[in-house]
């Protein structure tokens, strides 16, 4: 009889972690696109640093001001590549 309640209550409580996994996954899925974005652009530049390094060095060099014009430049660039 202890056992089959034991049994009974493992169940419940399975049951329930499982619903507790799924709404937690619901909840956290935009933070998991933005933190899949981030590893991909991590993850890009470790491997082509120099190509980055020469980037950020162009964009200091620029200015602040011209930023926003040579990423709205880049941005379809970037878009096209990518396909």
């Amino acid at each position: 009889m202890r056992l089959r309640a034991l049994a009974l209550r493992r169940g419940a409580l399975v049951a329930r972690s499982a619903e507790q996994r799924a709404r937690i996954s619901l909840q956290l899925a935009p933070v998991a696109r933005v933190a899949g974005i981030a590893d991909r652009v991590v993850s890009t530049v470790r491997a082509h640093p120099l190509p980055f390094a020469l980037a950020v060095a162009f964009l200091v060099l620029r200015g602040r001001r011209s930023l926003l014009g040579v990423l709205a430049r880049a941005l379809p660039l970037y878009s096209l590549l990518r396909r």
